[in-house]
């Protein structure tokens, strides 16, 4: 299995002298299994640039995993070249919103309005066919069995695991480590808790035995401190996870819009020295856009 990342920013696209070594673009990240099946999860800004590689290997069947459907994860779906011509499959995969009443569908709809992109769906020469995942119920693409599951995040939000030929990826997509949002001298406290237990074990179990985790590792744990409830993890809760499910390598990614690469590779420095390395631990790698790492 191979994973290579086309988008590691978070929240908005960063280019820039700052940001050239990590990338600017936002999430995206292709997977192709033993056999070269294309899975690609997110469609950030990061997939207009896959989308130019795809060229070369005509006609393709993409199968895309949305996580959510915020912006950053999105906005690039319409500059996906392959959409263009006859011949490709774009398969868009993605959860039902309960707000609108409609599934995976209306992330196309919704940014291919008149007012805001100049080609309808119905211009596109491409066959778009849509997808509407339902939690911890697995999909078959090819030979990757494909689970989704709930994560933390200020809309539905699921992180996927990706099995094939006997290797794993677990993605969380936009993640905050379920929190209780109660005082503990709160008589709804230790209900709630019970909920926040749940939901933290249901999350390991996901992300058990993975070879790769990549992980919301925007904030460090000072920051995170102003940005309880914003939907997204640390570097400190995303190690965590990796150790307690047994992961092999984390890539830590959604790296804060911000923040430069010299100042993310200080972050992350001081992120290993908090925690030393000990047996049986995982590898712990920064996601640069443009790297690929196979398994």
């Amino acid at each position: 299995m191979k994973v290579k990342f086309w988008g590691v920013r978070g929240s908005i696209a960063s280019p820039g002298p700052s940001t050239v070594r990590y990338g600017g673009n936002t999430t995206c990240i292709e997977i192709r299994t033993d056999q070269n099946e294309l899975i690609i999860i997110d469609a950030g800004t990061g997939i207009f640039p896959l989308s130019q590689s795809l060229m070369a290997e005509l006609p393709v069947t993409a199968n895309v995993l949305i996580t959510h459907s915020h912006w950053d994860h999105i906005q690039g779906l319409p500059f996906f070249i392959p959409n263009f011509i006859p011949g490709n499959t774009l398969r868009l995969h993605g959860a039902f919103d309960p707000v609108s009443g409609r599934g995976i569908e209306q992330v196309m709809s919704v940014q291919l309005q008149y007012s805001y992109f100049p080609v309808r769906e119905a211009e596109m020469k491409a066959q778009i066919e849509y997808v509407t995942l339902v939690p911890e119920q697995s999909i078959q693409i090819g030979s990757a069995k494909v689970t989704p599951f709930l994560m933390n995040h200020p809309v539905v939000d699921f992180g996927y695991r990706i099995e094939a030929d006997g290797k794993s990826i677990f993605f969380t997509g936009d993640h905050e480590p379920p929190l209780n949002i109660y005082e503990p001298n709160d008589p709804d406290f230790a209900e709630y808790q019970s909920f926040v237990d749940e939901k933290s074990a249901s999350i390991l179990r996901a992300m058990a035995g993975v070879d790769v985790l990549i992980a919301d590792c925007s904030y460090t744990s000072a920051e995170y401190i102003s940005k309880k409830g914003w939907g997204h993890g640390t570097f400190h809760s995303s190690i965590d996870y990796a150790k307690h499910a047994g992961a092999k390598v984390l890539y830590c990614t959604h790296h804060e819009p911000t923040r430069s690469d010299d100042a993310l590779e200080t972050v992350f420095a001081q992120v290993l020295q908090e925690h030393p390395k000990q047996a049986g631990d995982p590898e712990y790698r920064l996601a640069r856009e443009g790297e690929s790492y196979e398994f």
